[in-house]
C-alpha cells in the first residue's frame, strides 16, 4: 500500500507525477498548510511538517528525489531506473542541491559575489550551476540512458516549473528538453488530479 501525503500547490506535484508513472494503486491525503500539515498525525509522519511525504508497508519517504529514487528502486517493472547509476544519481542530487539552492537563493535576491563567496555557497552562482546542466542536456535527450527515468521526473520538474515562475531561462536547450516531458501522460494525469484538489486546499 501506497499513501501519498500532499497538497496541490507545493512540491507534491513532482511526487505526483512520478506516483502516475510508477502505475501503481495509491491512497492521496491531501493537507492544508498551517493546520492539518502541521497536526500531530502528520507530524508523526513527517516532523518537518511539509509536503510529499509517501508512506510505503509502514516505511516514511519524504523529499521528492528520495521519493522518486525509492519508487523507482522499490517498482522496477516501471523501467525508471536507469541503467546509468552515476548519471540517475549525479543529476539527480545535482537537481536536488545546487540547482534548487541556487535558484532559491537567487528568487530571494540572495546572489554569491567574488570567489570566496561562491566557493563557502558550494555550488558557485546560478550561471555556474545553469551551465552545467546545459553542457549535459546539450548532448543527452535525457538524463540517463537516453531514456526516461525518474531522473527525468525530478530534474525535468524542475526545468519546467523554472522557466514558468523565470528561476530558470527559457533557452533553447532547456525548453527543447522539457518539450520531450510536458506531454507525458502520467504527467497529464497527475496534473488533473493536482488540479482537481486546489479548490480544496488552503495554501
Amino acid at each position: 500500500m501506497l499513501t501519498f501525503y500532499t497538497n496541490p500547490m507545493s512540491r507534491g506535484r513532482i511526487a505526483r507525477w512520478m506516483l502516475e508513472e510508477l502505475g501503481q494503486p495509491y491512497e492521496t491525503v491531501a493537507l492544508e498548510y498551517y493546520t492539518t500539515m502541521k497536526a500531530p498525525d502528520y507530524l508523526a509522519v513527517n516532523p518537518m511538517g511539509k509536503v510529499p511525504a509517501v508512506v510505503h508497508d509502514g516505511k516514511v519517504v519524504t523529499e521528492v528525489a528520495a521519493i522518486c529514487t525509492y519508487l523507482a528502486l522499490t517498482f522496477p517493472e516501471a523501467g525508471l531506473m536507469a541503467e546509468d547509476k552515476a548519471a540517475f544519481f549525479r543529476w539527480m542530487f545535482f537537481a536536488a542541491g545546487p540547482l534548487e539552492q541556487a535558484v532559491v537563493n537567487a528568487g530571494f535576491g540572495w546572489k554569491t559575489s567574488g570567489a570566496q563567496e561562491k566557493r563557502r555557497a558550494g555550488y558557485g552562482d546560478l550561471d555556474d550551476v545553469l551551465a552545467a546542466l546545459t553542457g549535459h542536456l546539450a548532448t543527452h535527450d535525457y538524463i540517463a540512458d537516453g531514456r526516461f527515468t525518474a531522473a527525468d521526473v525530478y530534474v525535468g520538474s524542475q526545468v519546467g516549473w523554472g522557466m514558468q515562475f523565470g528561476g530558470i531561462p527559457k533557452t533553447d536547450v532547456f525548453s527543447a528538453y522539457w518539450a520531450r516531458l510536458k506531454d507525458r501522460p502520467a504527467l497529464l494525469a497527475a496534473n488533473a488530479k493536482d488540479n482537481a484538489l486546489i479548490p480544496e486546499a488552503k495554501p
